[in-house]
């Protein structure tokens, strides 16, 4: 049976490698519509390979182009909050939602609310408005899939069990592009040596974040809500090969732990064949060729957003929003070169000192506060321009 499917985000890394899959296996997939921030010309091109239905580019000083880019095809062009939705809601039974940073909110949530499986890339979604999220979830019996190679690594392990028997989830942490870098040295870190991850191809924002080890932070407030499971009984440790993906201790002492190369495509095609497998074009994982794989504990001092991430998930549900906001306007003040590598952690603890906020009970609230955090945010990256 042929698999409807939607992709949010389609030009962005976890996009395009979706599209790599779909297009390898055109018997099982249909494409029925994609979106973009503002890249016209790669969303254009995608939706005529595939005869997406629907392109939504997010940007509404692209949408004439975009609608040019299309002319003489069945695609419709189309962009705003509603067309949004409309990608995340309509005919596809299967939406992949790879939206970079908080704007993927209200499109998850319109595929949540007309019941359609997600697969889960946009990690800000989870972190920011988690709870929400899973009770609207379940209320609908929506399946939540994660894309994210640790979360779906867990997923993996834990297969069809619930987690009444587990003791721990074991994140791992490649440890990024410093991880042997004193804080002195981090500091005078430029974006270009921020961005060059050693073991993924990943865009600029999460690169960064592997760099801080925010991303890790992100990652355990996301296993919080996906499995229900308080912040003691998740562990992050670093494991610089990136081959295991991530483990599960269960309540006997034994763990599974779920291994592959660093290739996105893996986790992809399992949330885009799920319940069963399908054939990936990836390498395969050769143990003896690799030789050994190392741990070691993270280092809470060098990389100081795992230990807001913690904090922030254990104080209460407005906190991540504050994490979240401020990280993502901090990460592109870096990027723009306005502050340095090791402000972006400072500025976040700061913002989460001073911005207040109560538990939001709404997607609106969530709203609120993120945009709260992002003014204090921006005002403090031009104080410090």
């Amino acid at each position: 049976m042929t698999r409807k499917i939607s992709i949010l985000g389609a030009t962005g890394s976890v996009g395009t490698s979706t599209l790599d899959l779909v297009e390898r296996a055109p018997e099982r997939f249909e494409v029925v519509a994609l979106t973009a921030a503002t890249n016209v010309d790669a969303l254009a091109d995608a939706a005529k390979r595939t005869g997406a239905k629907l392109a939504v580019i997010a940007d509404p000083r692209r949408y004439e182009a975009m609608k040019e880019a299309l002319a003489g095809t069945d695609c419709q062009a189309a962009t705003g909050d509603d067309a949004m939705a409309e990608a995340a809601s309509g005919d596809a039974d299967w939406v992949m939602a790879a939206i970079v940073g908080c704007a993927g909110l209200k499109p998850v949530m319109a595929a949540i609310a007309a019941g359609k499986t997600v697969a889960l890339a946009n990690k800000e979604s989870l972190v920011t408005a988690g709870q929400l999220m899973m009770d609207a979830a379940r209320a609908r019996g929506v399946e939540i899939l994660p894309v994210d190679s640790e979360h779906n690594a867990i997923f993996q392990c834990l297969g069809s069990r619930s987690c009444d028997d587990v003791a721990r989830l074991i994140l791992t942490a490649s440890g990024g592009p410093f991880r042997q870098k004193s804080a002195a040295e981090m500091a005078q870190m430029t974006p270009k040596q921020a961005v060059a991850h050693p073991n993924w191809s990943m865009g600029a924002k999460i690169s960064v974040d592997s760099a801080t080890m925010m991303n890790k932070g992100l990652e355990l407030i996301e296993a919080h809500h996906l499995y229900d499971l308080p912040s003691e009984r998740i562990d992050i440790v670093v494991h610089p090969q990136s081959i295991v993906h991530s483990l599960v201790e269960f309540i006997d002492g034994s763990q599974l732990a779920q291994l592959g190369p660093s290739d996105m495509r893996i986790p992809i095609a399992h949330a885009l064949a799920w319940p069963d497998r399908m054939e990936t074009p990836c390498e395969r994982l050769d143990l003896a060729a690799a030789g050994r794989l190392d741990f070691e504990a993270p280092d809470m001092e060098r990389f100081p957003s795992l230990r807001l991430a913690r904090t922030a998930l254990e104080a209460d549900t407005s906190r991540p929003v504050v994490l979240n906001a401020a990280n993502e306007v901090a990460v592109d003040a870096f990027l723009n070169g306005r502050i340095g590598f090791a402000d972006i952690a400072a500025e976040v603890e700061r913002a989460l000192d001073e911005v207040e906020g109560a538990p939001p009970a709404s997607i609106e609230e969530v709203i609120d506060l993120d945009q709260r955090t992002r003014a204090f945010a921006d005002a403090r990256m031009a104080e410090l321009a």
